[in-house]
């Protein structure tokens, strides 16, 4: 992990995902009646309504695409949620299709496409602490 503290310029966090679709305005709509988040500019989370005190997100990287898969692209899109268990029940509730759930003991993850075939990752940090 970087030195947070020597003053130098540095990266602080995810600013956001970007990507062509074909009808930017459905999946936008998606991503808001789906999963409940929109913005000015499409879909925005805010960090300060992360509950945890050590949040973080990662970038991984992939020798093939064997974990993105069935989704589409090369890509796909890990959304931090509080409850994971309560959002997959108001997913299924909306006739969503949840095709994978895991318990890996620092986290919960299940797992979905949006209408353009991106992977979306939800996944709820259980442990408070930084990796």
């Amino acid at each position: 992990m970087a030195d947070t503290n020597s003053g130098a310029p540095r990266v602080t966090g995810l600013g956001g995902v970007f990507y062509v679709v074909k009808d930017p305005a459905a999946t936008r709509a998606w991503y808001r009646d789906t999963l409940g988040i929109d913005g000015p500019y499409g879909p925005q989370l805010a960090w300060a309504d992360e509950p945890m005190a050590h949040p973080y997100s990662l970038i991984s990287h992939f020798g093939d695409d064997t974990y993105i898969k069935p989704g589409a692209g090369g890509f796909m899109i890990n959304l931090r949620v509080n409850d994971c268990d309560g959002m997959v029940a108001g997913l299924k509730a909306k006739g969503v299709e949840i095709f994978g759930e895991a318990d890996e003991g620092y986290g919960k993850f299940a797992w979905l496409l949006d209408p353009d075939g991106v992977k979306i990752e939800l996944w709820e940090q259980v442990e408070d602490a930084l990796p």
